[in-house]
């Protein structure tokens, strides 16, 4: 069995945390909400808990794929950065899925509800991710030739780089580092509800993941953080499990079974009836406005995009 980094990565984030607190505080830069913040630990502790046997039942798996491998890679410094690009672009292909596909993002939400952006933000995680099948994305890496042992650390490692992303304290780094890696200026742009940066830069570690495959956009105005429909709890409970709750909701009044199986794979926003929109579809009714709009050649004063967003349920 893999050991869990977190057990060492936690108490890091926890003491960067209190720091950006009173840098926040003293700075007077209200970078908190003690609601949220709250909430956001008390949902971080149930994902510890919920996950326990799940990430054992994970790495069982991959034992089981292992034993089944195609290659048998040596344990030397070569398979290990071989495996970690491999688990980096695998989130990447992941977390695209999470955002694209509403069984994913029913769970997958919760990290995106928050409407502030502080460290505390990277313990607001879903307690049913394992059961919604995630590793699936990851389990290629065995069959392959990688030890469950390497795999379940990469995976971590590719989690755990996240969590320090999570903060407006740090502005743009480098060039060249903004040009390779995830930062917290590239995360911003993740997290942010702005129809321009919807659905933008999946990447766990290498931003070039994004770049590569179109989904990259630069931070350049200021992030509005949360869902394009507000969430109006603080409860944990509300906080996991709201989304499944409307899903099933909205597939039991599909109409039929067609519809209510799309309700599940289809894109977040997608609706039978066309009450509500995918991130592509508002994309596409801003780019092409409707016959006899006045702003139609000066979309950017007009301030129609944030009024097309709201009309968006739960992305």
């Amino acid at each position: 069995m893999a050991p869990l980094l977190g057990i060492y990565v936690v108490p890091v984030i926890i003491i960067l945390l209190v720091i950006e607190m009173v840098h926040s505080y003293k700075e007077e830069k209200q970078l908190f909400n003690r609601k949220n913040t709250i909430s956001n630990l008390l949902v971080g502790a149930g994902y510890f808990v919920s996950t326990v046997a799940s990430k054992a039942i994970m790495f069982f798996i991959f034992q089981w794929a292992y034993t089944h491998k195609l290659f048998n890679f040596s344990n030397n410094w070569l398979t290990w950065i071989l495996a970690f690009i491999a688990a980096d672009f695998s989130y990447y292909i992941y977390h695209r899925v999470s955002h694209e596909v509403n069984w994913f993002w029913a769970s997958h939400v919760v990290h995106h509800s928050s409407e502030e952006f502080n460290l505390s933000v990277a313990f607001r995680l879903p307690w049913l991710t394992h059961l919604t099948g995630y590793f699936a994305f990851w389990i290629w890496m065995p069959f392959l030739g990688f030890s469950p042992y390497i795999t379940t650390l990469a995976i971590q490692a590719c989690f755990l780089y996240q969590a320090f992303l999570h903060t407006k304290v740090i502005g743009k780094l480098h060039p060249v580092v903004e040009y390779i890696f995830n930062t917290p200026s590239h995360h911003r742009v993740h997290h942010s509800s702005n129809l321009e940066y919807l659905d933008k830069n999946h990447s766990g570690v290498l931003i070039i993941w994004d770049r590569l495959f179109g989904t990259y956009a630069e931070e350049k105005t200021t992030p509005v953080y949360g869902l394009t429909t507000k969430l109006e709890s603080n409860n944990p409970v509300v906080i996991v499990f709201h989304e499944w709750k409307d899903i099933l909701q909205k597939a039991k009044k599909a109409g039929s079974l067609k519809n209510a199986i799309n309700y599940f794979i289809k894109s977040p926003g997608w609706s039978h009836d066309g009450s509500t929109q995918t991130v592509s579809q508002l994309r596409k009714e801003v780019k092409q406005p409707k016959k006899g709009c006045k702003a139609a050649n000066n979309c950017a004063a007009c301030g129609r995009c944030k009024l097309v967003a709201l009309k968006m349920a739960n992305v």
